[in-house]
């Protein structure tokens, strides 16, 4: 079993955290490397620092991908005496390539701010600034019915949902006709004889930037070597996709009670809150890192209280004449969540993807630089 390239890495990355989702100042994606450089072990952490960069190369991996970008303005030079530079010298010199996700990750579909709400325990989440809006096609296909099931199963997986419903298709019975020309060689039928033909149209809806991969799995499965499929625009919205999450809690807290337990479930001890401890909170807005610009967006969402880092004085004080609460479990802890969920999912999609043998693991030296200053009574 072979192992991938950084091209490969790349592409998985794609479908984990499109780059069409990352904010236009962003820099996310490949920041250093060779896209056809082998890899055969991966190291997944926060930020690229000098310590997870000398991690990663410590565990023999040849690759190292983080949140937070390593380079996000273009450098006017790379010198080893500056920080950057000297990261970018050791991660060269040592072979080893970057990855960075960051707002890509933060509003993807099962990225960062999933990851938050779940760890908070929200449920019928949605964004809460909505960035962008999936396209959404109809592709439609015709087969030979005795291969409408092979064909069905390899397309199923490239499918939309619809709302909480996976695995959608519809197909219906017609006849196809045809003619092989001379260089034809057909699956049924002979060169230069109309044939008519028993077959399924089968339909899926496909998100638009899925389609080249359904495109490349149906022509794989499909018996024709010139299989006929039709592929519609749609004025169906797709699914929304954004910033931030807002969601439920399953009872009413108190917001005292919800900021401890949250100080808990985060390994935030430095956590702070604005509001009153006793006003209860069910409705739950949040945004991993730092969200305090999505203050207002939480409001008209109908949040009782905003979970983010790196809440500034002023900010605290719009918040209270917004009649909204904030949770401020600091920037570190809201997102350092994403390694252990990028390192399980990224493990089993490289297996799905046949590189079971490139093997991913957690980057285990980084800690919040802020510290708390421990009160005795």
């Amino acid at each position: 079993m072979k192992n991938p390239k950084i091209s490969d890495i790349v592409g998985i990355i794609a479908k984990m955290a499109p780059s069409g989702l990352a904010e236009s100042w962003d820099n996310s994606g490949l920041q250093l490397g060779d896209p056809s450089a082998m890899v055969s072990r991966i190291m997944v952490s926060l930020d690229a620092t000098m310590a997870t960069i000398q991690s990663a190369l410590a565990c023999d991996c040849q690759l190292l991908i983080s949140h937070h970008p390593l380079i996000f303005n273009a450098p006017k030079s790379i010198s080893a005496t500056t920080p950057q530079g000297a990261c970018i010298h050791a991660a060269i010199r040592g072979g080893l390539s970057i990855i960075s996700m960051h707002t890509s990750y933060d509003c993807a579909e099962g990225g960062l701010n999933d990851l938050l709400a779940r760890r908070i325990g929200l449920s019928a989440c949605s964004p809460l600034q909505v960035t962008s809006v999936r396209e959404l096609v109809k592709l439609a296909v015709y087969v030979p019915g005795e291969h409408l099931e092979r064909l069905r199963l390899a397309l199923l997986p490239h499918s939309e949902k619809l709302g909480a419903y996976s695995g959608c298709s519809f197909a219906a019975p017609g006849q196809g006709t045809f003619t092989p020309l001379d260089g034809a060689h057909p699956f049924v039928g002979t060169v230069g004889s109309r044939e008519m033909v028993d077959e399924q149209r089968l339909e899926l809806l496909l998100d638009r930037a899925a389609l080249p991969r359904a495109i490349k799995s149906l022509l794989a499965a499909h018996p024709y070597e010139e299989p006929a499929y039709d592929i519609y625009p749609l004025l169906n919205e797709g699914r929304k996709l954004g910033l931030g999450r807002v969601g439920r809690l399953p009872e009413a807290v108190s917001l005292a009670g919800f900021a401890e337990r949250l100080s808990r479930d985060l390994a935030a001890p430095g956590l702070r809150f604005v509001g009153n401890p006793e006003a209860r909170v069910s409705k739950v807005a949040l945004c991993g890192g730092s969200g305090a610009s999505l203050m207002r967006a939480a409001v008209r969402a109908g949040a009782d209280v905003l979970v983010s880092g790196d809440i500034k004085y002023h900010d605290a004080r719009d918040a209270e004449n917004l009649g909204l609460a904030l949770v401020d479990a600091g920037h570190f802890a809201t997102e350092i969540i994403m390694v252990d969920g990028v390192t399980e999912r990224l493990g089993r999609m490289l297996a799905e993807a046949g590189y079971a043998e490139c093997g991913v693991v957690p980057c285990c030296v980084e800690n919040d630089p802020f510290r708390c200053v421990s009160q005795s009574t």
